[in-house]
């Protein structure tokens, strides 16, 4: 137990110091997806007798708003509808989906990973260059950094948390996803979420944010920090690990969201 917790609290004063020094370089394209795994895994465990009292606190100690947002419900999309009922039976209507565009010039289709019973879901933006070889999304250094930043708050992908994406297709030079690409493939996102029916969603990235708010118009700054709700859901709205690697001030925001999030699994 004692080194689990070292682990983890070694881990939020490294990614601690990092945004108050505004450092800027990450050096985790070293590591394997594997390897990067295992050592999020290796930190993701409870390390306060799984009662919560330590991650309360930290949370306490963030001053984070947990009272629910008032946000419009997004309205079902027709095409939801069509959809299968199952979760496997939806995986592969995803992996044979022509719905848009993006069709012609993907590689695999980038279902989801992670557990479906998880408590937490992570919702992205699309794929990139990494995740179309593989077929498996966040496997890049964007994706081990999130890895290491939900171990510190004790979640993992091997555990406790599903990671989808609101396009299941990476876009061309990983340009921006386009509205009607986003109509298309939403269906399948809101599916998933009511198959797994998380206790908490965590939106990273302005696309997922808009989406599951239904602000189309906000900037993702005025989304965060609050509670918001997706039909019925807790929701978390917070920058794309992506964007950290670029600006690590926004690394200490992220982590005040992370706690956010746990204030709501312990509640």
């Amino acid at each position: 137990m004692n080194r689990r917790v070292d682990a983890v609290q070694a881990l939020a004063r490294f990614l601690s110091q990092r945004a108050e020094l505004s450092e800027a370089d990450l050096y985790l394209a070293g590591l394997s997806r594997e390897e990067a795994l295992e050592l999020a895994c290796a930190a993701a465990r409870p390390v306060d007798g799984g009662d919560g009292r330590q991650q309360r606190a930290v949370a306490a100690e963030a001053g984070a708003d947990v009272s629910a947002a008032p946000a419009p419900e997004p309205a079902p999309n027709p095409r939801e509808v069509l959809l299968p009922e199952g979760y496997e039976e939806l995986r592969q209507a995803a992996l044979a989906c022509t719905r848009c565009r993006l069709a012609e010039g993907r590689t695999p289709v980038v279902f989801a990973d992670g557990n479906p019973d998880a408590r937490v879901m992570v919702v992205g933006e699309a794929p990139g260059a990494n995740e179309d070889a593989t077929g498996l999304p966040f496997v890049g250094a964007a994706g081990q950094f999130l890895d290491l930043l939900l171990a510190t708050v004790g979640l993992s992908r091997r555990e406790n948390v599903y990671i989808a994406n609101v396009l299941k297709c990476r876009p061309p030079g990983n340009r921006d996803p386009l509205p009607d690409e986003i109509e298309a493939c939403a269906p399948f996102l809101h599916r998933q979420i009511d198959l797994v029916r998380p206790e908490a969603l965590l939106a990273v990235g302005s696309f997922a944010a808009r989406l599951l708010t239904g602000r189309e118009k906000s900037a993702l700054g005025r989304l965060r920090g609050t509670v918001h709700s997706y039909r019925g859901i807790p929701l978390v709205v917070t920058y794309h690990p992506a964007a950290l690697l670029r600006n690590p001030k926004w690394i200490r925001p992220f982590w005040d969201d992370l706690q956010l999030l746990t204030r709501i699994l312990d509640a």
